[in-house]
């Protein structure tokens, strides 16, 4: 019980380091670890309320520094925007996404990770182009494709490795390791230290 109250409030700040990291100007895009803490969170966290908050605290503190910048004149990217709940809600769907993951071994974590990343851009931008966002493209299957095809040469053009689409994928790869990595060694450590005062 004492773990699991370490691992939250290192979740907590997470949050807070994450939430900045993601406003950091110039950064790319694809490469934020709210999708892998969603994951994370769900698979990890007893206590789900904990698990479904941070990653929406995060991406809420991120959009209004977002947002600050904005107004200064210090970025393009706008900290709010119409149908942006729908991210929110897309995030609570990935943590109990996560809450599925019974085994935390290499292989689930990386079809979490790598599933979980896929539906996420498969719905937001199913939701792009169902609310005649983005480029507005037509109500037809082609400009379903069409949409699909403006996100992944988004995350070519704005991705942390330039030119390659899955970038995204391999970001969430990257901070599930991280975090799934770290919860494992902390977990070590703790069953070293009871084994040698036992």
């Amino acid at each position: 019980m004492k773990s699991n109250k370490k691992i939250t409030w290192a979740f907590v700040i997470l949050l807070i380091a994450s939430s900045l990291y993601r406003a950091i100007p110039g950064l790319p895009a694809g490469f934020a670890p709210q999708i892998a803490m969603a994951i994370f969170g769900g698979a990890v966290l007893s206590d789900k309320k904990w698990a479904l908050l941070v990653p929406i605290l995060s991406l809420f503190l991120s959009d209004l520094i977002f947002h600050f910048l904005y107004l200064g004149g210090l970025t393009a990217t706008a900290g709010f925007y119409d149908g942006q709940v729908s991210t929110y809600i897309l995030f609570i769907g990935l943590t109990l996404y996560g809450s599925l993951m019974k085994k935390k071994n290499p292989l689930t974590i990386t079809f979490f990770s790598v599933t979980g990343s896929m539906l996420f851009f498969l719905v937001s931008n199913f939701l792009v182009w169902i609310n005649n966002a983005g480029f507005q493209r037509p109500k037809t299957f082609d400009g379903l494709i069409l949409c699909y095809g403006d996100a992944l040469a988004f995350y070519r053009d704005y991705g942390f490795i330039r030119g390659f689409a899955g970038c995204f994928v391999l970001g969430d790869l990257i901070w599930c390791a991280l975090l799934f990595g770290v919860f494992y060694l902390l977990g070590r450590s703790a069953i070293e230290r009871r084994t040698q005062v036992a």
